[in-house]
């Protein structure tokens, strides 16, 4: 049957009754008049209904409109986990400009290149982060328009409020707009809707560019995976810009549940906000998760209610998994980038895990899982001819997604988007296996696997024992340049609280050679602090940096 024929099209067209673009905006619309009276976040002493909510974010949209900025137009927000860019995600798009969170730890040349490369047209910055910002725009070498956050739970939580920058502060912007600015979806549901920025290891990040269809497909996914409710409390631990809060901002409020706000990752205010509010769901990287292990039993409370943690970045080691479920936490291992709108997969709890021992579970759950029931494919191939790898549990490729819930593209750079979607699937970088029952298995990002002897060793298994040794708090291996064997492993350590100067690096490559395979040892084991992101990543760019500074200077 061809096209004029097809019964199933002939007079059945899109019309405005049938057809609206999918946004995350609707989310907002449908809570403040369903829920109007229902605290949507919590700040401090502050309570903000979702009915007050929906009223802020279009006096925020009516006052960007009043001063001209619209569709194409990015607003750039540097802030921290408060009502304000939680107010952001909603407002700023419902102007229909494009949200640029900025991450709160880049230093000011970067702050400038984003601004300047976004082309924003207005900056929303707490006082917190006016020295970095106010070099920044010195160094950005045109005006723009700044407001300013001045949150008085600043040093309660703490921080240092800086000078005032803007002409105004966040409240009385509010108070040029509109509260009854009216909301439409965008014309295309592809309009873009956020811009975030990649740390880059080396020269400027690329700004990956969100649409409003990506937006609300994994807001939704998010939401189903996490099992949101009206009766959730989400405590922002995970910070807002990190891939938009993966979601969250959007995922939390179509579920009309509560956004408990925090500024700062501590395990001093976390531990009484999770008892004070019934904090039922969380976010962070495993460093996160380490974190509240690892704080002094003085901070740490008890909770009647289960807490659902969901942990994303590299995979979080067993050891991990098993402290946080001792503690009332439930761990959910997600995996995804900043490509792909924060995670895309998640391992899915089966039945037949419920009868294995906590160790054996945890081993479980420490692989990424399946895909989100909103990512259309998903997959691990070799990457050179982009045929998918066995499902037997040992032959790495490369993981690939493809769907709705895949970025735009990035910013200004044709040639990176191209690289990245070639073969008509995205290429993430990431080195994976894939088991028997369809369950992916991270085991490194291609640029951290070490290569030594001509046999591959995953950096995550060498750091998934080192876990597991009883006085290690922190791990993580890099390749370090050998003259015989191309690289061997170097792993940096930080050790428990009363465990220093007791433990050597003898006693660690001899635990690692008793529990793996002797070649995949590491044989430099550097004990300290180590570098992690905003977001609580170590960053092994400077590690590996740093395991070849002796190897550069005989070189040189």
């Amino acid at each position: 049957m061809n096209g004029a024929d097809n019964i199933f099209e002939k007079d059945l067209g899109r019309t405005p009754a049938n057809h609206q673009p999918q946004t995350p905006l609707s989310f907002l619309t449908w809570a403040g008049s369903v829920y109007p009276d229902r605290v949507a976040a919590v700040h401090g002493p502050r309570r903000i209904t979702y009915g007050e909510m929906l009223t802020r974010c279009r006096r925020l949209a009516g006052a960007l409109a009043a001063r001209g900025i619209g569709a194409s137009d990015a607003v750039s927000v540097m802030g921290a986990n408060t009502p304000e860019l939680l107010e952001s995600h909603f407002g700023v798009p419902m102007a229909g400009a494009v949200l640029n969170a900025l991450n709160t730890r880049l230093d000011a040349a970067t702050i400038a290149f984003i601004l300047d490369h976004a082309e924003s047209r207005l900056l929303i910055t707490d006082r917190e982060h006016a020295p970095a910002v106010k070099e920044a725009l010195a160094r950005l070498g045109r005006p723009i328009p700044v407001i300013d956050i001045d949150d008085p739970l600043t040093e309660a939580q703490g921080g240092l409020r800086g000078e005032h920058l803007g002409e105004m502060d966040y409240e009385a912007f509010l108070k040029t707009g509109d509260p009854d600015f009216p909301i439409a979806p965008p014309a295309d549901e592809w309009q873009a809707i956020s811009l975030n920025y990649t740390s880059g290891t080396t020269g400027n990040p690329k700004g990956v560019v969100y649409h409003h269809r990506g937006a609300f497909v994994t807001a939704m996914g998010g939401a189903l995976v996490s099992r949101l409710d009206r009766q959730s409390r989400y405590l922002w631990t995970l910070p807002m810009f990190h891939c938009n809060g993966w979601s969250y901002p959007w995922s939390v409020t179509a579920a009309a549940g509560t956004h408990v706000c925090l500024r700062r990752v501590d395990p001093a205010l976390i531990f009484p906000m999770i008892a004070e509010h019934g904090v039922t769901h969380m976010c962070g990287a495993p460093i996160v998760l380490n974190m509240l292990i690892h704080a002094p039993d003085a901070v740490k409370r008890t909770f009647e209610q289960e807490v659902q943690v969901f942990t994303g970045g590299a995979a979080p080691p067993s050891a991990v998994i098993s402290g946080m479920e001792k503690m009332g936490f439930r761990v959910t291992h997600l995996y995804g980038l900043t490509e792909s709108y924060g995670p895309s997969t998640y391992c899915a709890w089966q039945d037949a895990w419920d009868d294995l021992d906590p160790d054996a579970q945890a081993q479980k759950i420490s692989r990424a899982g399946v895909r989100y029931p909103s990512v259309f494919d998903q997959t691990v191939m070799d990457p050179d001819t982009m045929e998918p790898v066995p499902a037997d549990g040992r032959t790495m490729g490369e993981i690939m997604l493809r769907g709705n819930t895949v970025m735009k593209g990035y910013l200004k750079n044709p040639a990176a988007t191209e690289a990245a979607f070639r073969g008509g699937w995205f290429h993430t970088g990431d080195l994976a296996v894939l088991h028997p029952d369809g369950y992916v298995e991270i085991k490194d990002r291609s640029k951290d696997i070490i290569i030594s002897g001509g046999e591959n060793i995953s950096s995550l298994e060498v750091e998934e024992c080192l876990y597991r040794h009883p006085d290690v708090m922190e791990a993580a291996v890099v390749a370090k340049a050998d003259d015989t064997w191309g690289e061997t492993p170097c792993a940096f350590v930080t050790l428990k609280p009363g465990s220093e100067g007791r433990v050597g690096a003898d006693a660690i490559i001899d635990w690692c050679r008793a529990n793996m395979a002797h070649y995949k040892a590491p044989r430099h084991v550097v004990f300290g602090l180590l570098p992690k992101t905003s977001t609580g990543k170590i960053q092994k760019f400077v590690l590996r940096e740093r395991a070849n500074a002796d190897s550069q200077e005989k070189a040189s």
